[in-house]
């Protein structure tokens, strides 16, 4: 089967654990309290987020069982998702690169974000919960959050980065069908948000502003918690099902990738992804050339410093070790609202200074040239974010027909840019 344009796994091969690759990283620094500069412990985390996903955060167990009730609902979004080879692509770059990619964008809500977005909303009902909190920037992790919520029972309040809420309008559109409750960040639901209106009444907002607003919302009320969509490590946990699924597709053509490729913000789809062949890494099996791709205007791992620094603009959150551009850094109004992010997740992190990993930055207006060539030859309409994968993925094609060598790349199709096309026209300049 090598060479197969497209690989499906059967319905039963819905994974049944989760990767959990904190076993494998003893040295990952642990969060601290931010007076006392002292380790913290589950403890911590309780009164704000869902139990068992705390648990989770800090459990050392390599495999963490998923929930049988979980796994349906994993079924009914379309688990396992297919995996597609970029043949076009291929011959219209004259490379000698095998390209493959991982449709995670065939979720009900358009991306990635669903796997964990259930996990967090299915524990929550099993903990008594009535309502979570988040935030979101691009709106895919919001709507993951919405849908999942309304599959659950619960409620949903989205406190949406401003800029994201105005550029585009359809996603807190989708998130009010599923019946959440979505406001623009910087808000006056919250003192947080209240203040920084007070300072700037246009502010464009950033998720690290609206994460502080969603914290403060949920330890308002008992019967709610806060939910996450990426840095911490029971969020990319989640994520794991798209390389463990990955790796059994691979396998099932007899292929090995040389090269692995995700967009990072916080980090949840680009580990996904990697993080199940990254195992092999750790576990001294295999190699393979990760690389995380970022935005130039908010790039963390490639430009920002390994220390320790807050999660969230207010200071509410632990201290985690993370490469960071700084807790105060809004970055630019760029349509990757989801990447818009001033650090990464602590794992990702640690990996990318263990040098397990590299990172590369591009421009906007480079990522969204590959996107169209995307569209135009494999014909599918990446979101912005999932575009910064796709070109990096095309550099390295094109890498490899310069040193004239076969390669395999694998990289992770996020999300879809359908409720996109306002960004593409205002970068492409489309009439």
């Amino acid at each position: 089967m090598t060479g197969a344009l497209r690989v499906d796994l059967p319905k039963d091969e819905v994974p049944r654990f989760w990767y959990n690759i904190v076993a494998d990283l003893p040295d990952l620094p642990p969060p601290l309290h931010p007076a006392t500069k002292e380790p913290l412990g589950p403890e911590a985390f309780y009164p704000l987020f869902v139990k068992e996903c705390v648990d989770q955060e800090f459990s050392k167990e390599k495999e963490i069982r998923i929930p049988d009730e979980l796994r349906e609902l994993y079924l009914r979004i379309g688990r396992p998702t297919p995996l597609y080879r970029a043949k076009r692509l291929e011959e219209y770059l004259r490379t000698p690169a095998k390209i493959y990619f991982k449709r995670e964008d065939l979720s009900p809500t358009g991306s990635h974000k669903l796997n964990t977005a259930l996990a967090q909303a299915y524990y929550a009902s099993k903990e008594g919960l009535e309502r979570l909190t988040t935030e979101t920037g691009a709106g895919q992790w919001g709507s993951a959050l919405s849908y999942a919520t309304a599959m659950n029972g619960l409620e949903a309040l989205v406190f949406m980065v401003r800029v994201s809420y105005m550029q585009k309008p359809y996603r807190k559109y989708v998130m009010k069908l599923y019946g959440a409750n979505v406001v623009p960040s910087p808000s006056e639901l919250t003192e947080v948000g209240r203040k920084f209106l007070k300072e700037d009444p246009e502010h464009p907002g950033s998720l690290g502003i609206a994460i502080s607003e969603a914290i403060e919302a949920a330890l308002k009320d008992e019967k709610t918690k806060y939910a996450l969509g990426s840095v911490l490590n029971h969020v990319l946990l989640h994520q794991t099902v798209i390389g463990i699924e990955a790796k059994k597709q691979m396998e099932a053509i007899d292929e090995k990738p040389d090269v692995l490729i995700g967009s990072v913000g916080g980090g949840s789809n680009f580990a996904g992804l990697v993080f199940p062949f990254i195992r092999d890494i750790l576990e001294g099996r295999d190699n393979y050339d990760v690389v995380a791709v970022e935005p130039t205007a908010s790039p963390s791992l490639t430009n920002g410093e390994y220390r320790y620094d807050f999660g969230d603009t207010a200071e509410t959150t632990p201290l985690i070790k993370m490469y960071t551009l700084g807790h105060k850094f809004v970055p630019p109004p760029i349509h990757a609202g989801g990447l818009r992010y001033h650090g990464a997740a602590p794992t990702v992190s640690l990996l990318k200074n263990k040098g397990v990993i590299r990172s590369v930055a591009y421009p906007q207006e480079d990522v969204f040239k590959a996107a169209s060539l995307f569209a135009k030859v494999e014909g599918l309409i990446p979101a912005p974010e999932t575009a910064h994968a796709v070109k990096a993925a095309i550099d390295e094609a094109l890498k490899a027909k310069e040193d004239g060598k076969e390669k395999v790349i694998l990289f992770n199709y996020s999300g879809h840019g359908l409720l996109d096309l306002e960004g593409y026209k205002q970068v492409l300049k489309l009439d």
